[in-house]
């Protein structure tokens, strides 16, 4: 089962900096998760939420601020005064950490609240520009927004994200078309997921911290997991090979 370090290492780290995701390309896991909106200028930047206040000393919405103003705000100092300084990064930046590690790299297009025009096309330039189509996975909450990927791109692996489960969802993922399903935890073992599971979908499960979690969710045949915990949960598994 594959672990994939949510917004970076974001146990230790604060989530979606450099520092999170720099920690995270030492670890000897499968890749990490990130998510990306767009700025007033039109520059892709990692970060979560669509406004800064929980994650930085300022406030406002991404959308209404420039790159340059979001460098102005502090994006450590509310995680631990151990990184104060971070500063919001761009995607072209968490990009060139993995360029000489083996990560594949989960890209999340925030634009489930806000629409973001033309976010999938500036996104996939960017990968290209890494030539990294086969190293990406690029999922979303917005359904329509994957579908576009597989339009736009249809190489590149794509993934819809679910907080609740659908019926058929194995059905659902081909009008998509989708090449994998993200799950929440909750819903990773409830039918639908299991019957895709056994149909072949490739199945990954959001967001899994408790090692206890992770037996079932071998069992059942899950693909990846996302986690805060990727070292905790790599100590773990290996224990399965002892």
């Amino acid at each position: 089962m594959k672990i994939f370090a949510h917004r970076g290492y974001s146990a230790k780290y604060p989530e979606n900096t450099l520092a999170a995701f720099e920690a995270a390309a030492q670890l000897p896991i499968h890749g990490v998760e990130l998510d990306v909106h767009l700025t007033k200028d039109r520059k892709l930047v990692v970060i979560h939420d669509e406004s800064i206040k929980r994650t930085s000393n300022g406030k406002g919405y991404v959308k209404d601020l420039t790159l340059e103003q979001l460098r102005e705000y502090d994006f450590g100092s509310w995680f631990s005064e151990e990184f104060a300084g971070e500063k919001i990064p761009t995607l072209h930046e968490v990009l060139n950490v993995f360029k000489e590690t083996h990560h594949r790299i989960n890209i999340e297009l925030k634009t489930d609240v806000f629409i973001y025009p033309m976010l999938e096309e500036l996104v996939l330039k960017e990968v290209a520009s890494f030539q990294y189509e086969d190293r990406v996975i690029l999922s979303s909450f917005d359904h329509e927004a994957v579908g576009k990927i597989a339009r736009l791109a249809p190489d590149i692996e794509n993934a819809p994200i679910f907080s609740t489960m659908v019926l058929n969802v194995a059905d659902y993922q081909k009008t998509i078309p989708a090449k994998a399903l993200h799950v929440s935890l909750t819903s990773a073992v409830r039918s639908p997921v299991l019957n895709a599971i056994q149909r072949g979908s490739v199945v990954r499960v959001w967001t899994v911290n408790k090692v206890e979690k992770l037996d079932v969710l071998k069992e059942i045949g899950v693909d990846g997991i996302f986690t805060d915990e990727p070292e905790k949960m790599m100590e773990y598994m290996l224990s399965w090979d002892e």
